[in-house]
């Protein structure tokens, strides 16, 4: 008697056909009938994808499948990409280590502090409730954190900064290291703090109380040391603090310090600097102190005629080397600066003459009034010859000191006690324009990523702690950047940078323009800024998942695409 009750199961077959493979799958059940075993085709699933066919296979062997959506429920979705890259590069940086040597709650708080910082900076409180949409709390800790904890964790960091400095010099700056130094100021918020005072506002915040911090940097740029001064203190008076902190703190005697034309000052230089033995020190003249040598002679502008740098040295300046430069593309900036500003001045200085002529402006103080509103608007005074009396007002363009000052259009000179043999020429001005690293710095902490300001503490350590904070955040997102300049518009061939004219206008690689023209990389993926990378990490997402009936919950990361998985990759390789 024949049984037609069977298995049913899929039978897949290969051939090969003209160079080609061919793949069937076919449907098929076993049964038996007078005694033999045969088989009957139900079936051909070869048009089926092969993952169906995988289903059905296992489907015919007693496997029983459900939903995901009927089998998991997801119970929360935390951003988690960006926080994972943050916290790797503090892992390859030892930051931990850095902050405290020892684990603790205030070493957790500051960590996820400044990784908060890097990835959305906003005031305590507001960070407190923020990094509870990411992993970031639980990654470091501190969920259960408020920001009074904050602020006390903050205040740990402040009496730590000395060695923390300590131990980033010890990384980063060897005997002889050239150092990078720079100041910048911040605004506040309010009016307590004993560090606010008025002064020379570098954020055009005219009226507001400010705040001075200086920045010292390797010659790479990468932040070692942060101080915070007075709003009213003049940058040279704030170079002996970094000179103790070089000599006594860390220990390094012989160094070379760069620093900008205010900064090391005629006489910061014949006051302090040239008694300290082992301190050598780049810097350049003021347009006062290049004039002086243009009309005294010492400075021969035919020189420029063939070439775009020379080295000279003057009786004013005994054991420097001067060398002058002539920046091609400066003049022709500076000449159209010009001439714009002189045409906005005497087109505003032509309206109040009008108004002297019509009776409407007279008196000599009402009209000495307007009339230096408006030169002073445009800094013009020293071009024009102003003529003022009660009922009359007339001017003229003094064109001998537009010419005086024509004359140095795009030349700057480069002053240092570096012999030549320790730098060269090139390598000397390099050096100096490497104080826009520093620069770059200042707006990474100001503006675009960092957002040290507006300041809202009252007290002058509070304050102290904050910028200490964020110049620690910068630490990590150096290296971030540094490792994302392949995903990044920024130029990869840093290596030009060593041999290039340090004259002519900066200049990207071709690699680098191509990359701003398209705003894509070799590979077709879409170029990134940092901040774009550190979004599109975010959209790696951690789900936390549980079982229908169980009240064990699992965690389920989401698949990273090229882009973020090449950054994680890069993340991976930092080396302090």
């Amino acid at each position: 008697m024949a049984s037609r009750n069977g298995a049913a199961h899929v039978v897949t077959t290969r051939r090969e056909y003209k160079g080609r493979v061919y793949t069937t799958h076919l449907l098929r059940r076993s049964f038996r009938e007078g005694g033999k075993v045969k088989n009957e085709t139900l079936g051909n699933l070869s048009h089926l994808p092969d993952q169906v066919i995988d289903l059905i296979r296992r489907s015919l062997k007693g496997e029983t499948f459900v939903s995901a959506a009927d089998a998991f429920e997801r119970v929360a979705s935390l951003a988690h990409g960006h926080v994972q890259a943050v916290r790797t590069a503090m892992d390859r940086l030892s930051f931990e280590r850095l902050i405290g040597s020892r684990p603790s709650r205030e070493r957790d708080l500051v960590c996820a502090m400044v990784a908060a910082r890097i990835i959305a900076p906003h005031t305590k409180l507001a960070t407190t409730r923020w990094w509870q949409s990411t992993t970031l709390a639980e990654q470091f800790g501190v969920a259960d954190a408020d920001e009074n904890d904050l602020y006390q964790a903050m205040d740990w960091l402040l009496k730590r900064q000395g060695a923390i400095e300590r131990t980033l010099a010890a990384r980063h700056l060897q005997p002889g290291a050239l150092v990078l130094y720079d100041l910048s100021s911040s605004y506040f918020e309010g009016t307590t703090c004993p560090l606010a005072k008025r002064g020379h506002n570098r954020d055009g915040k005219k009226g507001k109380l400010q705040v001075n911090y200086g920045l010292l940097t390797d010659r790479h740029g990468c932040p070692v040391a942060v101080s915070v001064f007075e709003g009213n203190t003049a940058d040279s008076k704030t170079l002996a603090t970094q000179i103790n902190k070089m000599r006594g703190d860390f220990g390094i005697k012989r160094f070379v310090l760069v620093g900008d034309r205010g900064m090391i000052s005629q006489k910061v230089i014949e006051d302090e600097l040239s008694a300290l033995e082992g301190l050598s020190w780049i810097t350049a003249l003021k347009s006062r102190q290049i004039r002086t040598l243009v009309d005294g002679e010492g400075l021969q502008l035919g020189l420029f005629d063939e070439r775009n740098l020379f080295e000279f040295t003057h009786p004013a300046y005994p054991g420097e080397r001067l060398i002058a430069c002539r920046n091609a593309e400066l003049l022709k900036l500076r000449a159209h600066k010009r001439r714009s500003l002189i045409a906005a001045t005497i087109k505003e200085l032509d309206k109040v003459r009008q108004m002297v002529v019509r009776g409407s402006l007279h008196g000599k103080d009402l009209i000495g009034v307007r009339v230096g509103t408006v030169v002073n608007k445009y800094k013009m005074h020293k071009h024009f010859a102003l003529k003022i009396d009660e009922t009359s007002f007339t001017y003229s363009l003094r064109e001998n000191t537009v010419a005086q000052e024509t004359a140095l259009d795009g030349i700057y000179v480069i002053r240092t006690n570096l012999p030549t043999e320790q730098m060269d020429s090139a390598e000397t001005v390099r050096r100096y324009k490497s104080l826009a690293q520093v620069e770059r710095a200042f707006r990474s902490l100001k503006t675009l990523d960092l957002k040290i300001r507006p300041i809202h503490h009252r007290t002058a350590d509070r304050v102290r702690g904050h910028i200490l904070l964020c110049m620690l955040a910068y630490y990590v997102e150096w290296h971030l950047r540094e490792a994302w300049r392949p995903l990044m518009f920024a130029d990869e061939d840093q290596a030009a940078k060593l041999t290039r004219d340090p004259v002519a206008p900066a200049k990207r690689s071709e690699a680098a323009e191509l990359k701003a023209q398209t705003h894509m990389l070799e590979d077709g993926t879409p170029a990134h800024s940092f901040a774009t990378l550190l979004q599109e990490l975010a959209t790696i997402v951690r789900n936390r998942c549980t079982a229908k009936g169980s009240s064990k919950p699992f965690d389920l990361l989401s698949t990273p695409n090229l882009t973020q998985r090449r950054a994680l990759e890069l993340v991976a390789k930092i080396e302090v």
